[in-house]
């Protein structure tokens, strides 16, 4: 028999899921208008002076500002008429720094639904999309989503987690940053150490050239160069360090890129490999964490990787165990959880 508590509790869940998955236009517009970014700069306003501010039509924006306080993604006062950004509702939708700031996300959900048509058909054929077939905003997506974690993490603890490796970097050392895409993590590394040498590889030469103006605007050129280059065959040897963000689950051959990663390293080099936080097993990542994961590893990840040769399609959610199993059969002797984040586990790989 139907339990009318449970029944009511699931579709009040379900409501607030629809309601999430309505909101992403609502929020990429937000963004794209720089709504977020006015409300977050002048304070609390009406939805005439939000209008006016951001130039746009008040019958809009007065419908979009009751979307957003309906969903609490802004704040109402009804004694005043005005809307405002809290300091938390701020760090997610106005400031690009801030650890927590999930636009990219939304941009990602875009992505996932413009996929639909795409990834459907494979569910029966168990083929494979290329990166480069995918939605033409999935590159900026995923870089969008990915910096926030790169730009509060890497230099400041991230990198501190290895075993000796930011002695070396400040010396001067030699770095591939390999699956680099728009090179967020290649130039923010050049730019803390500039004694040391990066070169960043991506399969996919419209990112690599993306990277190369990101580098120009940030002032690396001098230690910095992008090349296009698989995993598995990127040029190098005697490196110091090896870098894989995000990307070694999306490979065709993740095995294949472990071993070649092994032959191009200093005895005493390190990999790092920065890949999404996950449990183990399934009941492990039964969480808010992992259905996000798993929604763009069905979606992106996994097509991606069946679309490769090999097509090892480990998903988004392989999870420690398979993932330092892997690495050892690529011939490293050491593997080891240097640290985590709520979105990422940081491996480092030895010989």
């Amino acid at each position: 028999m139907v339990d009318e508590g449970r029944l009511h509790e699931f579709v009040g869940r379900m409501l607030g899921d629809l309601g999430g998955a309505l909101s992403v236009p609502m929020v990429r517009i937000g963004d794209r208008l720089g709504l977020y970014r006015t409300l977050h700069k002048k304070g609390p306003m009406t939805a005439g002076e939000l209008a006016a501010a951001a130039e746009i039509a008040v019958r809009y924006v007065r419908e979009w500002l009751s979307h957003q306080a309906a969903s609490g993604y802004v704040t109402y006062d009804p004694a005043s008429g005005r809307f405002s950004l809290s300091p938390e509702q701020a760090m997610v939708f106005a400031e690009p720094d801030s650890p927590v700031y999930l636009q990219g996300g939304f941009d990602l959900a875009m992505v996932m639904m413009e996929n639909q048509a795409l990834v459907e058909p494979l569910f029966r054929t168990g083929k494979g999309v290329g990166w480069g077939e995918q939605s033409r905003c999935l590159f900026c997506a995923a870089g969008r989503f990915f910096r926030p974690g790169y730009h509060n993490n890497l230099v400041t603890s991230w990198l501190p987690a290895l075993d000796g490796v930011v002695a070396r970097l400040e010396r001067g050392a030699t770095v591939a940053d390999v699956g680099c895409g728009h090179g967020f993590s290649t130039v923010m590394m050049a730019k803390a150490f500039p004694a040391s040498t990066f070169v960043g590889y991506d399969f996919h030469p419209d990112s690599v050239e993306q990277a190369r103006r990101h580098a120009g605007q940030h002032g690396v050129t001098a230690n910095t160069r992008f090349e296009v280059a698989l995993a598995s065959e990127f040029p190098g040897q005697d490196l110091d360090l090896v870098t894989f963000f995000d990307c070694l689950h999306d490979m065709g051959d993740p095995l294949g890129a472990a071993r070649h990663v092994r032959e191009t390293l200093k005895p005493d080099g390190s990999w790092m490999i920065v890949e999404p936080a996950a449990g183990d097993r399934l009941e492990n990542n039964l969480n808010p964490v992992g259905r996000l994961y798993y929604a763009a590893s069905t979606m992106i990840c996994v097509p991606t990787s069946l679309d490769q040769p090999v097509g090892a399609a480990l998903g988004a959610q392989a999870g420690y165990e398979k993932l330092s199993s892997l690495i050892r059969e690529g011939g490293f002797g050491q593997v080891r959880k240097a640290t985590e984040t709520p979105f990422n586990m940081i491996l480092e790989a030895r010989p």
